[in-house]
């Protein structure tokens, strides 16, 4: 099993989304999303990338992350009946892992299907078996470790978001309708718990 594949970026193949990746002597061509091929280094610099390896009766595929996480979430998405792995890196071209989450656990098959080769059939097959595997305060966790680096408005927002979710959770509502009245509520950074609430009840399906 190859985790991940540290070395010199070699050259990419923008096209077909492939990288060669040189270590130990022995270029490896890896396919990688849209989203982290945007991220990649200049030529020539260090490089790594967590990997999955696909075997196929005609030969071996690796396919290439910048982050544990997306590797994470690949694996689930080639893990739902109809989705291989070119499809699930090209969800993951189309969402952040963030988006992603939020996508499931809101019920946003429409966000989802707008991944190349994704039909909304599809979205709704990978909502219903990922649901119960993604998490919502892990989401929200991750949502949060990055807002540390946005301004302290952006961050006290998001922060206040989540209290709003978990407030709506206690209530009784479930956490994907809690999830979506929030992301639905026209919202302002000043806003407060109490006023995200007011705002996300209008969603809110009785």
């Amino acid at each position: 099993m190859i985790s991940y594949i540290r070395g010199t970026l070699v050259y990419l193949e923008p096209e077909e989304s492939l990288v060669v990746v040189e270590t130990g002597g022995v270029g490896y061509g890896i396919l990688i999303s849209g989203k982290d091929l945007d991220l990649l280094p200049s030529h020539g610099e260090e490089i790594r990338l967590y990997t999955y390896l696909q075997v196929k009766e005609d030969g071996l595929q690796l396919y290439g992350f910048l982050t544990r996480e997306d590797q994470k979430l690949f694996r689930m998405l080639i893990g739902v009946s109809g989705i291989g792995p070119k499809g699930a890196l090209g969800i993951l071209s189309a969402l952040s892992a963030d988006d992603l989450r939020f996508a499931v656990l809101a019920d946003d098959a429409r966000a989802i299907a707008k991944a190349p080769g994704i039909g909304h059939k599809t979205a709704q097959k990978l909502i219903l078996e990922l649901k119960d595997k993604l998490k919502l305060e892990d989401a929200f966790e991750a949502k949060l470790a990055k807002a540390d680096l946005q301004t302290g408005a952006a961050a006290g927002l998001t922060e206040a978001k989540n209290e709003a979710v978990e407030a709506l959770t206690a209530l009784g509502y479930s956490a994907s309708d809690a999830l979506k009245a929030v992301r639905q509520a026209e919202l302002k950074e000043e806003m407060g718990v109490e006023e995200i609430l007011k705002a996300a009840l209008k969603h809110m399906s009785f």
